[in-house]
């Protein structure tokens, strides 16, 4: 099954959605599995994005009209995109820079992983930043080191709720006293554990 999602920046009516409605429906994309947002690309809070991942299910394609409306930067992009892999849901862009996406096809995996290489150079220049930092630091007598922003019963707790796909995003982050985006680096949208989830349960 195909599904779209759409957005546009400003929610005062100076812009519409009608051009990426009208793209998603030529490429076949049911009007009524179109999901979209009224916000800026950068803000967390993006409950059309967050059903519509949700939504998907192994063999849909996520058919969205621009990269930029998917991601809200290159490593957002690279990360939710892996995750839509690992759950068997494709990807396919129509237009702008990312036309040639489509991870249903060979040729489209290639362009992708171009894009994830570039996000995981991207980290590991942070990372390489980070630990020359801290090393500065330790050399002068002090310690750093960020704290883990879930605890252990809140990580499992997390794990359960977004095992659920009635649960809501917002209001679990409310829950937990923290953003989507602290949420996602934690457990992905259908409860498995990333990275950050993992360091808290193996600690």
């Amino acid at each position: 099954m195909l599904i779209g999602y759409a957005r546009v920046s400003k929610a005062d009516g100076s812009q519409s959605l009608d051009l990426q409605r009208d793209a998603l429906e030529t490429a076949g994309v049911d009007e009524v599995n179109v999901y979209h947002d009224l916000a800026s690309g950068v803000r967390d809070d993006r409950p059309g994005l967050d059903s519509c991942l949700r939504a998907l299910r192994k063999d849909d394609v996520l058919v969205v009209w621009k990269l930029d409306r998917l991601g809200r930067n290159l490593a957002h992009l690279v990360n939710t995109v892996q995750d839509l892999s690992a759950r068997g849901v494709g990807l396919r862009v129509l237009a702008g820079d990312g036309a040639q996406i489509d991870t249903t096809t060979a040729a489209g995996r290639l362009v992708f992983g171009i894009f994830a290489a570039l996000a995981e150079f991207e980290r590991e220049l942070i990372r390489e930043r980070t630990v020359a930092g801290l090393e500065a630091a330790r050399a002068r007598g002090r310690k750093g080191g960020r704290k883990f922003a879930l605890s252990k019963a809140q990580v499992r707790l997390a794990q359960a709720a977004m095992a659920h796909r009635d649960t809501s995003v917002s209001e679990l982050c409310r829950e937990l006293g923290i953003r989507p985006v602290t949420l996602y680096r934690y457990v992905g949208p259908q409860g498995q554990l990333r990275e950050q989830g993992q360091k808290v349960l193996g600690s």
